[in-house]
């Protein structure tokens, strides 16, 4: 069993305790990670409540089935990858669209967020700009597909590259570049008259320029994208291309 400065134990050495019965040690591995697993909860399913019922669900199965944990890929893409599906599997459950407002402690909880930060927003009019360009791009998120959308959450939003976004909704990397693709390209229409002041709406880290295909994350394709083969997204939207 590993531990961090300080004897503070690592995440693997905190999911090892908990099998063995200690019964903090998940506490402590969800208490670490605890505000990003929300944010990227609260993204994917757009609204508190079900955010809120998705992390638990996704919590409960993470504590339940932390015996399958073997260490092949970080303890964050583990839970993160059980965050997303559970979230994922709320929305399609559901069959419609939230695309009411966010609440507007949205950033004190998500404060990692690219999209939800309003940098020198000191006069009231700036910080006005600011929350309608975050609600305008929030409410686009919504008419997303939920697969391009948790897509564009991790990649976009939280930062991760696409290669990691890639084991944690369990697709090749590929498939992630194909449906950040996308999804940029739904947004770009949605929000064609939103400021230009506030930024690109998707793509804006500054850690990650690139989506590790060349071209920059927050610039939209100027053609249609190539299908994905693997991607069930594409070969769906090619079948109704050709009917």
């Amino acid at each position: 069993m590993t531990q961090g400065l300080a004897g503070e134990r690592d995440d693997a050495a905190l999911v090892e305790a908990h099998v063995a019965g200690d019964s903090e040690a998940f506490g402590e591995l969800f208490a670490r990670h605890r505000d990003r697993l929300w944010a990227v909860s609260l993204r994917t399913t757009g609204n508190p409540e079900d955010a809120a019922d998705a992390l638990q669900d996704a919590m409960i199965s993470a504590f339940r089935r932390a015996e399958s944990f073997r260490g092949d890929s970080a303890v964050t893409t583990w839970l993160h990858r059980i965050v997303v599906n559970a979230c994922l599997d709320r929305l399609r459950r559901a069959k419609v669209r939230l695309a009411d407002a966010l609440p507007d402690d949205l950033d004190e909880h998500a404060a990692r967020g690219t999209v939800l930060a309003s940098p020198g927003a000191a006069d009231p009019e700036a910080q006005a700009l600011a929350s309608d360009r975050r609600r305008r791009v929030l409410a686009a998120l919504e008419e997303l597909p939920p697969d391009q959308k948790a897509a564009l959450v991790l990649v976009d939003m939280e930062g991760y590259p696409v290669q990691e976004a890639g084991e944690i909704l369990d697709v090749p990397a590929g498939t992630i570049k194909s449906r950040c693709a996308r999804g940029r390209a739904r947004l770009a229409v949605l929000l064609a008259g939103l400021d230009p002041a506030g930024g690109t709406p998707m793509g804006t880290r500054a850690s990650h320029p690139s989506d590790g295909s060349g071209t920059p994350s927050g610039d939209p394709p100027r053609s249609r994208p190539s299908p994905d083969p693997q991607d069930p997204d594409d070969q769906r939207e090619e079948v109704s291309n050709h009917e």
